[in-house]
């Protein structure tokens, strides 16, 4: 076949693919301030330069892929020919070494062990608990009421987390744990942001000092429930017990150390991850009137004026669930991904360098033109059956591969049945009508995100 009879778009995702150049960056800093004053921006920045982009973080070489299949690469062969990369001492500080952190026999092992406790049977167990606390909280709001909607949707989901995990109720438990959280998302972002994701891991800081502390009060709360769980009866629904009896092929058990780790990871995936997602949606849906109502007119069809939402309501919810689709494409709670190259690895038809740092961004992809018309627009009927032929790997807010998120489908039920209980009783208007996206450990909104409480009649 001749140049002249390969079709445009083909030749266009050809030369695409090719490793161009980026930024040239400072000496000793490369790219990294670029990116630390806005991550966002840079990435989408780097992803219109082309589908394969040379930069440097600090010295390291990178190298930023923008091309649907080239992500689906790049996660798949997680654990073959990528690596997982050390994302600096704050992140490992709250982490720990848990199944997000893990690699190799390690991370086989304990994904092995966290996995039956997310799968959909056990979800379904939790969904009545995740409507339950909505509908407290929705017996709570009253029309023309402001509420502070980034603390509800934080308290809400924390509950529900608390709960669901750790199969107890009482604020202490929330309230110490969420405030520890939140200081510990905030110093991850501005350490790997900023000239920390270059300092040694033994130079003391005040933000790792500041994680240190935070992170001593999450692990003080759950070594105290972990203790009372295997003090007590651990045949109970709550995912703590699961995991306490959860045995390897030796018959071994995850020891207290690695139960921190991972309740932390399950705890941040249930709470923080959710919490984001459904300020973002109230956002999106206070500035798209159109939106609102066509979620409204569902919720009334599908669940009636009593009927509070269950897990067998979820697959009718069908717009509920582009709703929460469609705030994941633009608001992507994560919002990059990493990894290192080992000897052999191939992108696109490319080798790569053993060493590569290779980086992909969820919020670049997600707004790319080349997969979503109109790419700036809310707009949930986008993920109708046949609406617009997305590529695999355009829309991917939960990873994808061997190490895609155990708690999607906890997170995805989870964001639906608390839309649907409240969206079917209130709208919010919410203000400021423009939210600041802050990325850190997580994508949240920057600073309080008010609204007012408005009664569907």
């Amino acid at each position: 076949m001749t140049t002249a009879n390969v079709p445009e778009n083909v030749r266009a995702t050809a030369a695409r693919r090719k490793v161009v150049a980026g930024p040239r960056g400072l000496p000793y800093l490369g790219s990294l301030p670029r990116f630390g004053n806005d991550p966002l921006a840079f990435f989408e920045q780097l992803r219109n330069r082309g589908d394969l982009v040379h930069w440097r973080f600090g010295r390291a070489t990178s190298l930023f892929v923008a091309d649907p299949e080239c992500i689906g690469e790049l996660l798949t062969e997680m654990e073959h020919t990528f690596d997982q990369p050390d994302l600096g001492v704050s992140f490992r500080t709250l982490l720990g070494n848990g199944v997000v952190v893990a690699g190799g026999k390690d991370w086989r092992r304990k994904r092995s062990l966290v996995q039956p406790s997310v799968r959909p049977r056990q979800v379904r167990s939790y969904a009545a608990t995740m409507a339950a606390c909505a509908v407290d909280l929705a017996e709570s709001w009253a029309d023309g009421q402001r509420i502070d909607v980034k603390r509800e949707m934080s308290a809400l989901t924390q509950r529900i987390a608390v709960r669901t995990i750790f199969g107890v109720d009482t604020a202490a438990d929330a309230d110490a744990i969420g405030r520890a959280m939140e200081v510990a998302q905030h110093e991850i972002g501005v350490e790997f942001s900023g000239i920390g994701a270059l300092l040694p891991d033994w130079l003391p800081t005040p933000g790792r000092a500041r994680i240190k502390k935070a992170t001593a009060v999450i692990d003080a709360e759950v070594g105290r429930v972990v203790a009372r769980h295997r003090a007590g009866d651990t045949d109970r629904p709550d995912l703590l017990s699961r995991l306490l009896a959860a045995q390897d092929e030796s018959g071994t058990r995850l020891s207290d150390r690695e139960m921190r780790d991972e309740t932390v990871t399950l705890y941040i995936g249930g709470h923080e991850t959710t919490s984001s997602t459904l300020v973002w949606a109230w956002h999106l849906l206070s500035r798209n009137p159109r939106v609102r109502e066509a979620l409204g007119d569902e919720l009334d069809r599908v669940l009636g004026a009593t009927h509070e939402p269950g897990y067998d309501d979820y697959a009718q919810l069908a717009y509920t669930q582009a709703v929460v689709k469609e705030t994941l494409r633009l608001y992507p709670t994560i919002w990059l991904l990493t990894g290192v190259a080992r000897e052999g690895a191939v992108l696109g038809g490319r080798g790569i360098p053993a060493g590569t740092r290779v980086w992909t961004s969820q919020w670049a992809t997600h707004r790319d033109a080349r997969w979503f018309r109109d790419p700036e627009a809310f707009r949930p009927e986008r993920w109708a059956e046949g609406a617009e032929d997305i590529p695999e790997y355009a829309w991917f807010p939960f990873g994808g591969g061997p190490r895609v998120c155990l708690g999607t489908r906890f997170a995805l039920v989870e964001a639906v049945l608390i839309l649907a209980v409240l969206a079917r009783r209130f709208d919010l208007d919410v203000t400021p009508r423009d939210l600041t996206p802050a990325p850190g450990l997580t994508l949240q909104a920057k600073g309080e995100v008010w609204a007012s409480v408005r009664g569907r009649g």
